[in-house]
């Protein structure tokens, strides 16, 4: 049998107070007095009591809760990037709903659905869809958002939005500019599933002008692409091992992929970083602990999950004019975090 809920008339009842009261504890507990504040408080634990926020929601007009919409939620990249918005929603008064996209546009729009349904105070969001279209809905609701780790071009009905990404063109560049010091003149660039979002294009097109500012031939770093319905790593180093000419670098995407690649690696008898160096992107807290250490470049992951959220406070404001509301877009600087999985040098 289903028990009944409790409701705030039968905390009152029960305490011996009106409903005001109670609502006045629940909600502005300074204005209540203390013997009362502590009887009601202690009715609301023995009854159990808890507040409908739903009924809460209708009666303020506003939520408090924040969407966080992620393409990978396996990735410890987008683990602290939710870690850094759940801290700054919290410090506002606002939960967080985290939800995974699986990079996919399908499930981002039947996400992004669930959020208006659900009536979110603003949602922050990695798109799927590198066109940004499915954030249309959120305009048409009013709902605000941030763009987290990208930037989407979503202003061609009048729209737009903040947003907060990483510098990957100056990332990828760094990368290769650091193997390219070891001595490494044959690098390849693992791109893995995401090869076609602009954070991964920006990646490449950094690598590549590192090589032009070094005043190498463009052939100097090549892409490959691994069958994503098999092992990516596995795939990845098998296809490396079959050039004919094998590079003695290789700059992989992100940190997972880099990861698996390492595996790999290994498995075939290959050493790391004495035949094949290996270097990594946003290193993530696995990167320092692998077999052999890896470098990576580092992504502020928190401080961009912090700053989108804050960002997102404030355009979700109650008396946000938004009309004066001027977009912004902040871009965060990576680092190179050199490790053992890159440390020797090679010949020239």
């Amino acid at each position: 049998m289903l028990r009944r809920t409790v409701g705030i008339k039968d905390v009152a009842r029960e305490a011996g107070v009106s409903v005001g009261t109670v609502s006045n504890v629940i909600n502005r507990p300074d204005t209540v007095a203390r013997a009362t504040r502590e009887r009601v408080q202690e009715v609301v634990r023995h009854l159990g009591y808890v507040r409908s926020e739903s009924a809460r929601q209708l009666r303020a007009g506003a939520s408090r809760i924040v969407g966080l919409l992620v393409l990978d939620m396996g990735n410890p990249f987008f683990v602290d990037v939710a870690r850094g918005a759940e801290r700054a929603a919290r410090a506002a008064g606002l939960g967080v709903m985290v939800c995974n996209s699986a990079s996919s546009p399908d499930e981002e729009a039947e996400y992004l659905s669930m959020f208006v349904e659900q009536r979110v105070r603003g949602v922050l969001v990695t798109p799927a869809d590198p066109t940004g279209r499915d954030l249309d809905l959120l305009r048409r609701h009013g709902i605000p958002y941030v763009v987290v780790d990208a930037i989407v071009d979503d202003t061609e009905d009048g729209g737009g939005s903040c947003s907060v990404s990483v510098d990957d063109v100056a990332g990828g560049e760094m990368a290769v500019a650091h193997l390219l010091a070891q001595g490494h003149r044959s690098i390849a660039f693992v791109s893995g599933v995401g090869h076609g979002r602009p954070q991964i294009r920006d990646r490449w097109k950094g690598a590549c002008r590192a090589v032009a500012l070094a005043g190498l031939a463009p052939e100097t770093v090549r892409e490959i692409l691994p069958d994503v319905a098999a092992s990516i790593g596995a795939d990845a180093v098998a296809r490396l091992l079959d050039l004919p000419d094998r590079p003695t670098a290789v700059f992989c995407a992100n940190d997972m992929l880099a990861l698996g690649v390492l595996q790999a690696l290994f498995a075939a008898g290959i050493k790391v970083p004495e035949e094949i160096a290996l270097v990594g992107y946003d290193d993530i807290q696995f990167a320092a602990a692998a077999a052999v250490p890896l470098t990576s470049v580092r992504q502020p992951a928190a401080e961009m999950g912090r700053i989108a959220a804050e960002m997102l406070v404030r355009e979700s404001a109650a008396d946000h004019d938004v009309e004066g509301h001027a977009h912004r877009h902040v871009v965060l600087q990576p680092e190179l975090v050199a490790r053992a999985s890159s440390s020797l040098r090679v010949a020239p």
